[in-house]
């Protein structure tokens, strides 16, 4: 498991806190890892899996471009990766475009494994 600090800006927290978040309908979860790491290490419950490389697009709710859940300012976002490196540097681009309580999990998706929560083979809910 990672011991990375979070990024500036960025509030990660263990995985297990996540979960329980999510499992309220509290948090968004999205997924960042690529196709292959999904498939090497199973897919995230409930999560939505989202391009890194579209993140801020999708969920900023001033974009033309935003997903439906994008509902505004105040939404809890927790960013999953496979470390939790490259989550904790999309939570704090998050927080720039104004999504002030977006997060990520310490670790990533090996932490959350290794924290017994649920992977599973899919499917994957991909929003591109």
């Amino acid at each position: 498991m990672s011991s990375r600090p979070p990024a500036p800006g960025s509030t990660g927290s263990a995985p297990s806190r996540r979960t329980s978040l999510q499992a309220r309908g509290e948090a968004l979860l999205v997924d960042t890892r690529t196709a292959a790491q999904r498939a090497r290490q199973g897919e995230v419950p409930g999560a939505l899996v989202i391009d890194r490389t579209v993140l801020e697009w999708r969920l900023d709710p001033t974009s033309a471009n935003r997903l439906p859940e994008a509902t505004g300012p105040d939404l809890l976002v927790v960013v999953l990766c496979r470390q939790g490196y490259s989550s904790s540097l999309a939570a704090a681009s998050l927080q720039r475009v104004g999504l002030h309580r977006a997060t990520d999990v310490v670790g990533g998706v090996e932490a959350w494994a290794a924290a017994g929560l649920p992977l599973g083979p899919g499917p994957a809910d991909v929003r591109e």
